[in-house]
C-alpha cells in the first residue's frame, strides 16, 4: 500500500533504496520538475521519507508490486543499495514485474564485472541495466553530483534528460556523459575512486610533512592549504583539508583533527583498481601506495609496539628556510598529483580499449570538473590536453604538463630527501617521483630482470638488435658449466 493518498497521476521515476545517497537523489530528482515514486526494504523507512517531505512529489509503496505499478512506463529506476549480492537479490525480485524496454540504473559502488553480467541478464529479459558511478557524497547527490551511467546506447536516451538535470553543472555543461556500453560507467567509477584514494593519501602525506618536520599546529597548516586552494591545487579535497584543520574538538578545545585516530578506512573500490591495474598490466604505483597506507594505518596496535623498538632518525625537525618549504612541498604535491591522474587516466584507456568501450577520456575528465569528490582546477587542464591530443598516451607527454611537471622537478625532489632524512614517510609521493622517473627513462634494468628469468626459468628474452624475437641462451655453457 501507499504511505500517502491514493496517487492522481504515475510517477515519473522510481527511487529503490532510502539510505542518505537514496534520499537525496530522490529530492534533487523531485526538485527538478519529476514525481518520485520510492521503495525501501524497512517500510518505516518510507513512512518516515515521505512524512519528513510531505507536500511534495513523492509517493511512497511499502510492496513492491505497488511500485512498480505506480510507475509510468518506459519505467525508470534508480537503485541505490548496498553492492554486492543485495543488488542481485532486488535484481531478482524487481525483473520479473518489469515490462520491455523498462530500465533499471545501479548507482551503488558494484564491480564492473557484475554489472557486465547483470546487464546480460536483463537483456535476456528485454530490459535496459545501467551501471552508474555517482560521487560528490551526500552534499552531490541532494544538489548535483558526477555521474557516469554505463549501458546501452540507445536506451540512454531515455534517463539522459533526467540524469542531465539531477548532476552538478561546470561552464562546460552537466556533469554527466555516456560512458560507454556494458560495465564501462562503474569501471570509470571505480578508477575515479582509486584518484581519490591518490589524491587524499598526498594531501596527508604534505600534510604530515609541514605538521612534523616545521611543527606547524593546525591553525598554520589551515591557512596554507587555503592559501593552495586558490592557485594550481585548487580542488574540493584541497578546500575540505583547510576547514577541517579550523574546527575544534568540542570536548578538549583541541583541534578536532589531532583527537582522530590515525587508522583509515576503505570499502573496496581502491582495492579493486589495483587487481584490475595489475591484471591489465597497467602501472599505478601511487594509486597503489595510498591504498597500502591505509591498510598500514589499520596496524596501530603494530605500529605503536614497532616505535618503542625501531628508532629513527634524531631529529624530525627541518633546519633550512620554513617557507621555501612550505613553496616546494606545494610544487610536489602539484606534480604528485598529475602523476595520479596519468595513472588513472592510462588505466581507464586500457579498460576501454580492452573491453570494447570507447571511453573518451576528455569527457571523463570534464564530468568530473564538478559534483564529484577529485574536482579539482586540474581536470580543466587535463580536458585541454586531450583537446591537443584526443589519442595522449599519458599525461606526462603533453607539452603543458611536462613543463608544469619539469619546472616542479627540483622542489619535489628536495621534498622527498627532505622526507627520507627526517624518517618521515611519503609513500604516494615518493611513488609518483618513481612513476616520473621510470617513465622518462629510455633505459631501465629490466634486462637484468629478463636475463634472470631466462636462467632460472628458461623465459627467453628480447635483444636491444633484434626486438620482437624471442630468444634464448644456455648461461651454463657460456659460464662453462655445461657438462
Amino acid at each position: 500500500m501507499s504511505t500517502t493518498s491514493t496517487a492522481t497521476r504515475l510517477a515519473d521515476f522510481g527511487v529503490v533504496g532510502l539510505g542518505v545517497m537514496g534520499q537525496n537523489l530522490a529530492l534533487n530528482i523531485e526538485d527538478h520538475g519529476q514525481s518520485v515514486a520510492v521503495w525501501n526494504l524497512e517500510p518505516e523507512w518510507v513512512d518516515r521519507f515521505v512524512e519528513t517531505n510531505s507536500g511534495r512529489r513523492i509517493v511512497g509503496l511499502k510492496a513492491l508490486r505497488g511500485f512498480v505499478d505506480a510507475l509510468q512506463r518506459p519505467r525508470r529506476i534508480l537503485m541505490m543499495i548496498k553492492a554486492g549480492d543485495p543488488v542481485d537479490q532486488m535484481l531478482a525480485q524487481l525483473a520479473p514485474l518489469l515490462s520491455p524496454g523498462d530500465t533499471v540504473i545501479d548507482g551503488g559502488n558494484s564491480h564492473f564485472k557484475d554489472t557486465q553480467r547483470r546487464e546480460e541478464q536483463m537483456r535476456e529479459r528485454n530490459l535496459n541495466f545501467f551501471g552508474m558511478g555517482v560521487s560528490g557524497g551526500e552534499e552531490g547527490a541532494r544538489h548535483g553530483p558526477s555521474l557516469m551511467p554505463g549501458g546501452d546506447r540507445d536506451s540512454y536516451e531515455h534517463i539522459r534528460g533526467t540524469l542531465e538535470a539531477i548532476a552538478a553543472k561546470t561552464d562546460s555543461g552537466a556533469c554527466v556523459t555516456y560512458v560507454g556500453p556494458g560495465g564501462a560507467g562503474h569501471f570509470v567509477k571505480m578508477v575515479h575512486n582509486g584518484i581519490e584514494y591518490g589524491d587524499m593519501q598526498l594531501i596527508a602525506e604534505a600534510y604530515h610533512l609541514l605538521r612534523d618536520a616545521l611543527g606547524m599546529s593546525a591553525s598554520e597548516l589551515a591557512k596554507v592549504f587555503a592559501a593552495w586552494n586558490t592557485g594550481l591545487l585548487e580542488s574540493y579535497l584541497i578546500e575540505i583539508t583547510a576547514e577541517i584543520l579550523t574546527v575544534a574538538d568540542p570536548q578538549t578545545g583541541t583541534p578536532l583533527v589531532d583527537m582522530i585516530l590515525d587508522k583509515a578506512g576503505q570499502k573496496g573500490t581502491g582495492k579493486w583498481t589495483a587487481q584490475v591495474a595489475l591484471d591489465l598490466a597497467v602501472p599505478i604505483p601511487t594509486i597503489a601506495a595510498a591504498i597500502d597506507a591505509r591498510g598500514l594505518s589499520r596496524m596501530k596496535q603494530q605500529r605503536v609496539r614497532a616505535s618503542a623498538v625501531l628508532s629513527g632518525p634524531p631529529g624530525r625537525k627541518y633546519g633550512g628556510d620554513r617557507r621555501a618549504l612550505v613553496d616546494a612541498v606545494e610544487q610536489a604535491l602539484y606534480a604528485s598529483k598529475i602523476c595520479s591522474y596519468a595513472q588513472g587516466m592510462s588505466l581507464m584507456r586500457a579498460g576501454s580499449e580492452e573491453y570494447g568501450w570507447e571511453i573518451k577520456l576528455r569527457e571523463i575528465a570534464r564530468i568530473w570538473t564538478g559534483g564529484c569528490i577529485i574536482r579539482a582546477r586540474l581536470l580543466k587542464d587535463i580536458m585541454q590536453a586531450f583537446d591537443r591530443d584526443a589519442g595522449l598516451t599519458n599525461l606526462l607527454v603533453d607539452p603543458a604538463f611536462s613543463t608544469a611537471v619539469l619546472q616542479a622537478e627540483r622542489q619535489w625532489r628536495h621534498v622527498i630527501e627532505t622526507a627520507v632524512s627526517l624518517g618521515i614517510p611519503m609513500p604516494a609521493m615518493s611513488a609518483s617521483l618513481a612513476y616520473f622517473d621510470s617513465y622518462r627513462s629510455a633505459r631501465l634494468p629490466q634486462n637484468l630482470t629478463q636475463a634472470q628469468r631466462d636462467y632460472f626459468g628458461a623465459h627467453t628474452y628480447e635483444r636491444m638488435d633484434g626486438p620482437g624475437n624471442a630468444v634464448h641462451t644456455n648461461w651454463q655453457t657460456l659460464l662453462g658449466r655445461d657438462q
